[in-house]
Formats: C-alpha cells, sequence, structure tokens
C-alpha cells in the first residue's frame, strides 16, 4: 500500500476485492458560525470482505502507517506538495482489531494543517470505517462517534459486543 493511499477515499477497495459496501455521508454543523472548526464532515463505511481478507487490510493498513510516519506527497489534479504526517492510537472499543489514524497534512499553499482522522474496527470479516475531515485540530476526535457507530452495526446485524 503506498503512502499516499492513506489519504485516499477508496483505498480500502483499492488493495482487495470487497464482496459488499455500504456508507453513509456525516455531518454536524458548526455550533458557532464564526467558527467553522466547530463543524465536521466525514464518512461511515461497513466493508464485508471475504475470508481472512479484512485481517488482512488491516495488516496493511498498520503497514502502511508505520513506514509512513512523515512523507511527501502531491495532491491530486495538480496540486501543490504536502508534507504529511500519520499517528496511530487505540480506538477505544472492543473488537476484533480496531485501529485511529490520524493524517495531518500541510502544504505552503495553506496556512492551516488539514487533519484527516480515520477510525477502522474489525469483526470478522466486516471492517467498520469513520472518516472525519477536519482543518484544525478537532474539539472532538474521531473516537467520539465511533463506539455509537459500532453499536448501531452490532445492533442492525444481530451481533453482541
Amino acid at each position: 500500500m503506498p503512502c499516499s493511499d492513506l489519504v485516499t477515499d477508496s483505498f480500502l477497495a483499492t488493495h482487495t476485492q470487497l464482496m459488499e459496501e455500504a456508507w453513509v455521508s456525516l455531518e454536524r454543523p458548526p455550533t458557532d458560525p464564526h467558527d467553522l472548526a466547530d463543524g465536521w464532515y466525514g464518512e461511515e463505511t461497513l466493508d464485508r470482505y471475504g475470508p481472512g481478507q479484512a485481517a488482512a487490510v488491516m495488516t496493511a493498513i498498520r503497514g502502511a502507517a508505520q513506514r509512513c510516519a512523515s512523507y511527501s506527497d502531491v495532491l491530486p489534479l495538480g496540486g501543490p506538495a504536502t508534507q504529511n504526517t500519520v499517528s496511530t492510537k487505540d480506538p477505544g472499543v472492543l473488537a476484533d482489531d480496531g485501529l485511529v489514524l490520524r493524517i495531518t497534512v500541510t502544504s505552503a499553499d495553506d496556512a492551516k494543517p488539514w487533519v484527516i482522522e480515520r477510525a477502522f474496527v474489525r469483526e470478522g470479516d466486516v471492517l467498520l470505517t469513520v472518516d472525519k475531515l477536519i482543518e484544525q485540530a478537532p474539539v472532538v476526535g474521531v473516537e467520539a462517534v465511533l463506539p455509537a457507530a459500532v453499536a448501531a452495526y452490532r445492533a442492525a446485524s444481530g451481533r453482541k459486543g
């Protein structure tokens, strides 16, 4: 998995075949219209893979995050060069596997860094991903919405946590 794939929306499907996918966009408008960083936009995705494939995807994500702790990239469509840093942490939910990526993207064209947070929770052959795109350091990180997303998935699928 190339480092640049960590910041693309479709990187999970790029490296292995999905059997099923469902996603929904998430948005919380800013509570203060003068502070747009207070709101956030994101996406929740459920990806079902063949036997053992979801675990392999998690291994690939962990490997890329370790290998790509700091790397240079170029934004798509001729955008400016960026310097990206990647950090990881535990998602704080009980599951077969889980990981939160925090990718900070800085460029000479923008004084404020972009921060992308991606939380991954694996249960069997299903990956639940919650992405959050923000401009500045979050008031509340993606892990604040992750337990509700996991609980909703478990309730809909009949799984117990």
